[in-house]
């Protein structure tokens, strides 16, 4: 784990929100459309449930290594996924952030249990789930690296675009999800 870009990331979010705050423009004038919209949703879901499921699937079939306790590779992706998506529903049913041009957009609304999509925005479970999953991806097979990095980053960026997202909550999914990667591969022994 890198704890300086932890930190970045950590403080980033903390500064982006203050300027989300302030009330400053952080949205692009224009919108992704047509047929780039509709191929763009394909990267937007890296890292979620049906992705991680497949990925795992062929590291299954293709990588026999194993891990503590006869564990396959696969354990730990499976692990950083399901615990960036857990502690991203737990945070986001604690704090209930507004989304973009929602009612009450970018306010924190309080503890919510309702199932309420447009108060979910803070941290982003899309970004902490492709962050997540990189992490393990990029440490088990480091020659990829770069390709898991641009999908995670890429994800991150699309979900700011299509504005699901405030730039403070892509960077706190960023952090949750470096967080769970790293803990997944420590508790599975793939360090």
């Amino acid at each position: 784990m890198n704890p300086i870009l932890l930190s970045v990331a950590v403080a980033g979010a903390g500064a982006m929100m203050y300027v989300e705050r302030k009330g400053a423009r952080v949205f692009p004038a224009w919108a992704i459309r047509g047929d780039v919209k509709r191929e763009s949703r394909w990267f937007a879901q890296y890292g979620q449930g049906a992705c991680a499921t497949v990925v795992a699937a062929l590291m299954w079939c293709m990588d026999d290594r194993e891990l503590n306790y006869g564990a396959g590779v696969y354990v730990p992706l499976l692990g950083a996924v399901w615990w960036s998506a857990v502690f991203a529903f737990l945070i986001k049913k604690l704090v209930s952030r507004a989304r973009p041009k929602r009612h009450r957009a970018g306010e924190f609304l309080g503890t919510g249990v309702a199932l309420a999509n447009w108060r979910e925005g803070f941290p982003s479970c899309h970004t902490a789930c492709a962050t997540g999953m990189t992490v393990v991806l990029a440490h088990l097979y480091p020659q990829a690296a770069l390709v898991f990095w641009s999908l995670a980053i890429l994800c991150a960026l699309l979900r700011y675009l299509m504005e699901a997202h405030w730039p403070s909550d892509i960077l706190a999914g960023f952090s949750l999800g470096y967080c769970m990667g790293w803990v997944a591969l420590a508790s599975t022994g793939a360090l």
